[in-house]
């Protein structure tokens, strides 16, 4: 008989997929059970959700204790996720959390919805709400990457990754994109990110694209259909604006072309770790690096770790003039770029490497 089992991941792109090795877990099942994975996202995730190995179905829902700039809370609308989440028949749920967010809140809903176990990350007593509760620092190491913390809770509900599964962030093969990046080896750089506090400065992106091209690299430039003045901006003349020219999924094909990816803490950096590139990670330090630098693929992290915006979790820099990461310069950014693609290869490293703070 299969088994269903909702697990949920509520925030963006970027979380969703370092929830993916926990995902291919609970996918994994145990040993003659087959099992169906329903992913709860937000709408931010819904895009990487879709491109996930192992999951089934995508339930999509705007959680106002979680999204950035949330609606105030309609109670009809958590009824309709309670009717939802009914609907599904689950036989268990893992909610997947970050250290800052409490699972709390969902927990209730999933009881509401009549999900007989639930099992998720508590600080607080979690009462009746949990029938398995991990504590953070007891049940597991809390200072872990995000994917190993996502693996901790799926193992407390007894799903591990099968032989041959060796963690990494993965997603499903990306469409053909060789009519969007042209002809030849590339670099691309994607100036653009949800949080500001985590943006390379513009200038600084443009300067770094007009370095890299004079040293010989073609520079493809990325961003959503919100950011085309951005990447027209960071391109100029020097480098190939695709603003807006993809969704997701055709995103991850330009990644996994490029030799090398420069970009922010966002969901295109886990999204380049995702299909193997090798990440220039300009790194703002308002959320630990050890949490959410890009996993289990070669990476240059640039940018000030002990500047004084450090673990504030800030959206925009409180500092004046952003000096965690407008002190980086392009000459840092070749020199990250040259450290991990080497002069002369002409095929991306596949092998996994450590991070390297400037």
């Amino acid at each position: 008989m299969t088994r269903r089992v909702l697990v949920a991941r509520l925030d963006s792109d970027g979380d969703v997929l370092l929830a993916g090795p926990a995902l291919r877990a609970v996918a994994a099942g145990r040993p003659g059970e087959p099992t169906e994975v329903t992913l709860l996202c937000g709408p931010a995730g819904a895009q990487a959700a879709r491109m996930l190995p192992g999951v089934d179905h995508v339930m999509v829902w705007a959680c106002p204790w979680i999204v950035a700039n949330p609606h105030p809370v309609d109670p009809a609308d958590v009824r309709e996720l309670v009717e939802r989440v009914a609907a599904g028949r689950f036989d268990l749920a893992v909610v997947l959390t970050s250290a800052h967010q409490s699972s709390l809140p969902l927990a209730l809903v999933l009881r509401l919805a009549g999900v007989p176990r639930t099992v998720a990350i508590s600080h607080d007593y979690p009462g009746t709400l949990l029938d398995v509760r991990l504590r953070p620092g007891t049940d597991f190491v809390d200072d872990a990457p995000e994917p190993e913390r996502a693996l901790a809770v799926v193992a407390a509900a007894g799903y591990r990754l099968p032989e041959g599964d060796d963690g990494a962030l993965r997603v499903n093969p990306p469409p053909d994109v060789s009519p969007i990046v042209g002809e030849g080896p590339y670099l691309v750089l994607h100036p653009g990110a949800t949080v500001p506090a985590r943006r390379w400065p513009a200038w600084r992106c443009a300067e770094a694209v007009r370095a890299l091209a004079a040293e010989g690299h073609r520079v493809l430039v990325t961003g959503g259909p919100g950011e085309r003045d951005l990447t027209a901006e960071v391109a100029g003349d020097a480098g190939v604006d695709l603003g807006g020219a993809t969704g997701f999924a055709e995103l991850a094909g330009v990644l996994a072309g490029a030799r090398a990816v420069v970009v922010g803490n966002t969901g295109p950096a886990h999204l380049a770790a995702a299909v193997g590139t090798p990440v220039v990670s300009l790194f703002s330090p308002v959320v630990p690096a050890l949490r959410w630098a890009p996993y289990r693929v070669p990476s240059v992290l640039l940018g000030d770790q002990t500047a004084p915006c450090r673990a504030t979790r800030a959206r925009d820099c409180p500092v004046p003039g952003h000096p965690c990461l407008a002190s980086v310069t392009a000459r840092n950014v070749i020199d990250a770029v040259h450290a991990l693609t080497g002069t002369a290869v002409t095929e991306k490293p596949r092998t996994e490497g450590t991070h390297t703070c400037v």
